[in-house]
């Protein structure tokens, strides 16, 4: 699947993500996150503070997005990707928010990252589907 599918399959797909990341040293963490941002240099991008997830691409490239749709079945994606680059607290960031939060709320959890990766394979939630 090319990134335009993608995009156009996340862009009107309902359904949960949980994006799996890995330190050094293999500690694994598993986090529920929104849909992918399509960026036009081809890239995917995630909103995340600093925590467990962020910390870990530190040191580790490497993570993969799992997304089941809403409904019945076992249908959705598995993204492999690679970080490439991040920003912090940028314009870009905020203007892709989905959410909203109060000030407050804001400077209680503290900087937020735009994470931005290559999406190396796309599978289908189940089998292998060829990849792509």
């Amino acid at each position: 699947m090319d990134m335009k599918q993608l995009k156009d399959y996340f862009s009107t797909t309902k359904g949960h993500g949980v994006l799996a990341t890995s330190s050094g040293e293999g500690l694994l963490n598993q986090a529920v996150f929104a849909r992918p941002h399509f960026m036009d240099d081809e890239t995917v991008a995630f909103i995340m503070p600093h925590k467990l997830t962020h910390r870990n691409l530190q040191e580790n490239p490497h993570a993969a997005y799992l997304f089941m749709e809403t409904g019945p079945g076992y249908r959705g994606k598995r993204l492999y990707l690679t970080k490439v680059r991040e920003e912090q607290d940028t314009e870009l960031l905020y203007s892709l928010r989905r959410r909203t939060y109060p000030d407050e709320d804001e400077k209680r959890e503290g900087p937020r990252f735009l994470v931005f990766f290559r999406v190396d394979m796309s599978l289908p939630l189940i089998g292998t589907g060829g990849g792509s």
